[in-house]
């Protein structure tokens, strides 16, 4: 699930003024020119209103000519300002997809609010984050639901995320569940619940989680027949597993997998005496 990153260190506003300074004497210097003051307000508002496109304007005359913009993302060059800021960005040290939880170092960059439709935060750092390929894909160009709401969590903006955001139910039978579903965690404020809910079906993650979580719960029933044939509790070990996964973040898969087994005493009572699947 999405985990609360720092804002990159490069602030989007002075990004925004070394640009200008650059291109002031090349091709497109009159472009440039022309639309900072209003460029320049726009990521002012982006900043104050944290990206949300509920309430962040669209800007319908720079979609009419956004090929400058883009082209500062697209063909960046090694003395540009923004090269090292993309660079950072798309090659930073997580192991795991701020937006999903999944483990891996995503190698791609995620414009929150799509360069498609408002080319003028394409190197807005407040605007950029590293994700996963599978989360690029289920977003798309997405912002709002039909009814005006933002679908996505900002990993930059959304505070709450510092703490765990989903948990997991474990489905019944335990020794064949039939589904694990995520779920918001119960003490989140309602909007927060109802942004979270959007946050997991635009991402498709139930259907993402479910093939992780019955992989690792098949795991767990091998280690829960190993323990039981060493005489030993496989309930003692999985405080040990939460610790290690706490240490990379609260909101990774295999974290969240665990807080919900250590959660369901039903199913650390099966894990100890019930009747293991012959076949795991």
């Amino acid at each position: 699930m999405v985990t609360r990153l720092p804002l990159p260190e490069t602030c989007s506003l002075e990004l925004a003024d070394a640009i200008l300074n650059e291109r002031a004497k090349g091709r497109n210097a009159d472009y440039f020119k022309n639309i900072y003051e209003e460029w320049r307000k726009r990521i002012e508002v982006y900043l104050a209103d944290h990206g949300n496109p509920e309430t962040v304007p669209r800007w319908p005359a720079i979609n009419e000519n956004s090929t400058p913009l883009l082209t500062l993302y697209k063909a960046p060059k090694q003395q540009n300002s923004q090269y090292p800021v993309l660079k950072s960005i798309r090659n930073g040290k997580l192991q795991f997809c701020p937006s999903c939880g999944e483990e891996g170092s995503p190698r791609t960059i995620d414009h929150y609010l799509p360069k498609e439709i408002y080319p003028h935060f394409c190197v807005t750092p407040a605007n950029l984050t590293p994700m996963c390929d599978a989360c690029q894909t289920a977003k798309g160009t997405k912002t709002l639901d039909k009814h005006g709401r933002r679908i996505f969590l900002h990993p930059y903006f959304d505070d709450f995320l510092t703490s765990q955001v989903v948990r997991l139910i474990v489905g019944r039978p335990f020794n064949a569940p039939e589904d694990f579903e995520l779920v918001p965690i119960d003490d989140l404020e309602p909007a927060q619940a109802a942004l979270v809910w959007r946050h997991i079906d635009g991402l498709n993650m139930q259907e993402r989680y479910g093939a992780f979580f019955r992989d690792e719960y098949i795991r767990l029933l091998h280690l829960s027949q190993e323990a039981r044939d060493q005489g030993l509790d496989i309930v003692d070990d999985i405080p040990v597993f939460l610790r290690l996964h706490r240490k990379k973040a609260l909101n990774l898969w295999p974290y969240i997998f665990y807080t919900a087994v250590m959660a369901d005493n039903e199913l650390l009572d099966y894990l100890r005496k019930g009747d293991l699947p012959e076949h795991i």
